[in-house]
C-alpha cells in the first residue's frame, strides 16, 4: 500500500498548497490524510477532521433531496418550476430537470447577496426576472449556480423550512455526519480552513459566498462526512438515476463526457467514474468515485492552486487501485492566429475582453457587479494558443505556468470556457 500522506505531503509542497486533506474509500476501508496548515497566517495545523469548503459539490446534495422529494411523489422531474414555485420570475417552459442539467438558460453567475436571514434563498429567486436567458430551456449547456439556487428554493417550499434545516434533516442526521455544515457560525466550532490566492499564496480577506447561494455551493465539511455521503451514491438504489447520462459535455476535460442528474460523468481510460468539483474562495474541493471498484477519492484544499495538486494525485490513487490515471489536459499547437474573436464577451458578473496581442490573442477577465464584492484578484489575463481541431476557433488556456491547460471554444456568438456559454456583446 503506497504511504498516501507522504505522497500528498510530496506533492502538496510542489504544487505550492498551503493545506489539504486527501480521503480515500475503498470498498469498506477509509484513508484521511492531512497535510500543511488551514491558514498560513495562523498556522493552525490541517487536522483529519479539519472542514474545508467543498463549494460546488453542494450541488449534489441540493440533488439528492430534489431525487428524495420525488421519490415522495412530491415533485417530478420534469415538472415546470413555476408549478412547483409560482411566484419564481423565470421561463415557464423551464423544468426541474433543466435546473438539475444545467440547461435551463439562466444566466448562472449570479452572486446577489441578499441577507443572511432565513428568508435570504426566496429573495434571491425574486431577483432572477432581472437576469438575462443564454438559449431556449432544454437546447444547450452552460452552467448554472442560480439554477440551484432555485431548486434550494423549491426544497424549502416543499418541506416548509430553510435549505440549510432541509440538509441537515434529509442527509447530514441520517448519515451520522458531525462535521458538515452550511453557516460561518457552525464552521467556527471546527477547525476550518481558510483560502489562500494562486499567484502568491496569501490568505484570502473573504471567507465565504453570500448565504444565499448555499444550495449551489456553501456546504463545508470534513473529508471523511464527504466520503459517507459518496456512499448512498454507491448504495442506495434511490440514487441511481443521477448517474445516468442526460447531457453530452463536448469539452471533454479531465474526461467529463456527460452529465447526470448534478453528477459529472466521466471516461477514465476506458473505466465509468462520476464525481464534481468545487471552487469558492480559494478553496478548492474535488470527488471521484469508480462505482464498479466501490472507490472514492476526495481531496480537499485551501488553495487557489488545488488543481495542480489534484490531478497527480488522482492519478497515482486510480492507477494503485483500478490501473487508471487522470486524463491528460489538451494541449497546445502551432497555427497562425486571425482576429476573428476579438472583441467583448460578457455575462452575469465576468466581463472578458479578447485582444491580439503581438503574434496572439489574450483574454482578459474582469469580475463585475455583485462579483466584486468577493473577487479577490478581480482582473486576470490569460494567453490564449490554438489547440486542435484545427479550424480557429478551438484554444487553450491556464491559470500559470504550473496549472493544466484548459479548452476554451468560440462560436460567432459567444466563447464556451470554464462550462459556461458567453455572449459576444
Amino acid at each position: 500500500m503506497p504511504d498516501w500522506s507522504a505522497r500528498l505531503t510530496e506533492l502538496a509542497v510542489a504544487a505550492e498548497v498551503p493545506g489539504a486533506v486527501l480521503g480515500i474509500w475503498h470498498d469498506g476501508e477509509t484513508t484521511i490524510a492531512p497535510y500543511g496548515v488551514l491558514n498560513a497566517a495562523t498556522g493552525v495545523g490541517t487536522t483529519a477532521d479539519s472542514v474545508f469548503q467543498i463549494g460546488s459539490i453542494s450541488k449534489p446534495w441540493t440533488a439528492t433531496m430534489i431525487v428524495q422529494l420525488a421519490a415522495e411523489q412530491k415533485l417530478d422531474l420534469d415538472d415546470a418550476v413555476v408549478k412547483l414555485l409560482p411566484e419564481a420570475p423565470i421561463d415557464p417552459r423551464v423544468t426541474v430537470r433543466h435546473l438539475l442539467t444545467h440547461t435551463s438558460g439562466i444566466d448562472g453567475d449570479v452572486f446577489t447577496d441578499t441577507g443572511r436571514g432565513d428568508d435570504c434563498v426566496r429573495k434571491y429567486v425574486a431577483l432572477l426576472g432581472d437576469v438575462d436567458s443564454l438559449f431556449e430551456p432544454g437546447t444547450a449547456y452552460s452552467y448554472c449556480n442560480a439554477g440551484y439556487v432555485v431548486l434550494g428554493r423549491i426544497v424549502e417550499v416543499l418541506d416548509g423550512r430553510t435549505w440549510d434545516e432541509s440538509l441537515k434533516a434529509r442527509l447530514v442526521e441520517p448519515l451520522g455526519l458531525t462535521r458538515t455544515v452550511t453557516l460561518p457560525e457552525e464552521a467556527i466550532l471546527h477547525r476550518a480552513a481558510l483560502g489562500h490566492l494562486l499567484t502568491d499564496g496569501t490568505p484570502v480577506r473573504t471567507w465565504q459566498l453570500p448565504r444565499s447561494i448555499g444550495p449551489a455551493g456553501l456546504v463545508t465539511q470534513s473529508a471523511s462526512d464527504l466520503l459517507q455521503f459518496a456512499r448512498i451514491h454507491l448504495d442506495d438504489e434511490r440514487y441511481a438515476a443521477m448517474q445516468e447520462p442526460q447531457v453530452p459535455y463536448a469539452g471533454g476535460i479531465g474526461g467529463f463526457t456527460n452529465l447526470g442528474l448534478a453528477w459529472r460523468i466521466y471516461d477514465w481510460g476506458g473505466r465509468t467514474l462520476f464525481g464534481h468539483d468545487g471552487t469558492t474562495i480559494s478553496q478548492l474541493a474535488f470527488l471521484r468515485i469508480d462505482p464498479e471498484a466501490r472507490l472514492a477519492m476526495c481531496l480537499l484544499t485551501n488553495s487557489g492552486n488545488g488543481t495542480t495538486l489534484f490531478e497527480p494525485l488522482a492519478s497515482e490513487v486510480f492507477a494503485h487501485y483500478v490501473g487508471v490515471a487522470h486524463p491528460e489536459p489538451p494541449q497546445p499547437v502551432r497555427l497562425l492566429i486571425d482576429d476573428r474573436h476579438v472583441g467583448r464577451y460578457e455575462r452575469a458578473g465576468v466581463r472578458l475582453d479578447v485582444v491580439r496581442r503581438d503574434e496572439g490573442l489574450v483574454m482578459r477577465y474582469e469580475a463585475t457587479g455583485e462579483r466584486l464584492a468577493f473577487a479577490e484578484e478581480p482582473v486576470h489575463e490569460y494567453e490564449l494558443r490554438p489547440a486542435l481541431p484545427a479550424d480557429g476557433n478551438h484554444f487553450v488556456t491556464r491559470e500559470s505556468p504550473t496549472h493544466p491547460w484548459v479548452p476554451v471554444t468560440f462560436t460567432p456568438t459567444h466563447v464556451f470556457t470554464s462550462g459556461r456559454i458567453t455572449p459576444r456583446r
